[in-house]
């Protein structure tokens, strides 16, 4: 975070949220609310001012990866954090300000593996290489330093220091860390032999609990959504019997209206046959009533006229309600026929209801016996992964590129992230990444590469830096 150590913008958002997987575990957004990581200090600030992203921007994208790393236990997510941070170029180097014979400026760097010699502009790429099993011994005397390499045929190492108090601090560091490279190489003995036994036994049984547990998790997961689909289904089937009743209420009512109708047909019929009997009546005294008067005779035929003309009428009556008796007959079997889906489907949804009811009380009673059998579980991981690790270090890949899957996904995220780059806030570091990053330059690469040839070449090769 204080920028000692250089890191890629990309490689700085994965790294916090590996932090964040080890400092709270899962991310939960119920208990993680946006706003989280405002005060948290996760990203040198030289990243922040680069992009122009705000604190939620920056926020988003960290919680993107964080999630990635559900069911990550805490002491895992703090070993894939140091397994990152040890492939930056930077990590674990200490670097001091030196001059060859000739005068010119340069910087020893001094780390696990061995001495680095930089370039004074360039800090990340070193440019020759001494691995601590090519040095016999060192020494130095005021401001001048000499290593001795195995190699009899070549000459001394020599450099020289600006202050002597560095020289002291320079062979503290070489001896200490000659000391435990040399370690490294020997065999365990037998207590370190146990202990590291003891020590796998109780990873493989963290393990075994581990993986157990995200078992058990995906279960009441896969459990939970299924009862999630029951009472999606339930509430289905609810509407489903409301639509039914009130197609069943619908058909009621257009039945009872045709039943109305067909009464009001009756009647008028009924009306019908009584004004043609009256109309025949009168039709047979007319023709009886041979000596009837002019003006009887006259009133009889306006009588006889006007009841056929109410016959008309009703006849037309007749006729209309006829008709919208066919339309009602034709509604009402539609309407059975839709009363008799709807009571199909009413007992259809019933029947589901009911195994539903019978599925969710043994869903219950499974989750019931399934919390008490697994609840109180809980898992501690400690690893020693990492305590006996290969001794050619040189041949070791980053552990980026042994994840293509996340080399991917980071690579996808500088490209969005390059977007919003201010190109006025790049800096030298930047450059000399990119550089590297475009020629397939890593951390090991570059050593296997600055120790190649004898030791005696690479003497002279130091000797030349201007």
């Amino acid at each position: 975070m204080s920028d000692e150590i250089y890191c890629p913008p990309e490689t700085t958002v994965l790294l916090a949220s590996y932090a964040m997987q080890a400092r709270y575990a899962d991310f939960s957004p119920e208990m993680h609310r946006k706003g989280f990581l405002t005060n948290e200090r996760l990203m040198p600030e030289r990243v922040r001012e680069q992009y122009k992203l705000s604190a939620e921007q920056w926020e988003d994208k960290i919680v993107a990866w964080w999630s990635e790393h559900r069911c990550m236990m805490k002491e895992d997510a703090m070993l894939e954090y140091l397994k990152i941070a040890q492939d930056l170029e930077m990590y674990g180097v200490n670097y001091f300000e030196i001059r060859n014979k000739k005068g010119s400026e340069l910087w020893l760097g001094v780390d696990a593996l061995g001495l680095n010699i930089y370039e004074k502009a360039d800090r990340l790429t070193p440019k020759i290489g001494f691995p601590w099993s090519e040095i016999r011994n060192i020494s130095f005397n005021d401001k001048k330093f000499v290593i001795k390499p195995i190699d009899k045929k070549s000459r001394d190492f020599i450099f020289y220091a600006p202050r002597l108090r560095i020289n002291k601090r320079i062979l503290a560091l070489c001896m200490g860390n000659h000391e435990l490279y040399m370690r490294r190489r020997k065999p365990d003995t037998i207590e370190v032999q146990q202990m590291r036994a003891q020590a796998r036994e109780e990873r493989q049984q963290k393990v075994a609990e581990r993986e157990r547990l995200q078992r058990e998790i995906a279960a009441r997961e896969a459990a939970e959504r299924k009862q999630k689909e029951y009472e999606d289904r339930l509430m289905e089937m609810k509407k489903e019997m409301e639509r039914a009743k009130q197609e069943l209420i619908d058909a009621q009512s257009t039945i009872r209206r045709l039943e109305d109708s067909l009464k009001e047909l009756q009647g008028a019929q009924q009306e019908l046959a009584k004004r043609e009997e009256e109309v025949e009546k009168l039709g047979r005294r007319l023709k009886e009533e041979h000596e009837m008067d002019i003006n009887e005779k006259e009133k009889l035929e306006e009588e006889i006229r006007k009841r056929e003309l109410e016959i008309a009428s009703v006849r037309q009556e007749i006729s209309e309600k006829d008709a919208q008796t066919r339309r009602l007959q034709e509604e009402v079997e539609e309407a059975r026929r839709r009363q008799q889906e709807a009571s199909e489907a009413l007992l259809r949804a019933t029947t589901e209801a009911m195994q539903h009811n019978k599925l969710h009380n043994v869903f219950e009673h499974v989750e019931e016996n399934y919390t008490m059998a697994n609840g109180d579980y809980r898992v501690e991981l400690t690893s020693d992964e990492y305590a006996n690790v290969p001794q050619w270090e040189i041949e070791r890949q980053t552990a980026l590129e042994r994840n293509q899957n996340i080399q991917d996904r980071l690579d996808a995220l500088n490209a969005d992230l390059e977007k919003m780059r201010d190109q006025d806030k790049v800096t030298q570091y930047d450059v000399l990444h990119m550089e590297n990053k475009r020629a397939g330059r890593d951390k090991y690469k570059t050593l296997r590469q600055i120790r190649a040839g004898n030791t005696q070449r690479r003497i002279d090769q130091f000797e030349n830096m201007v």
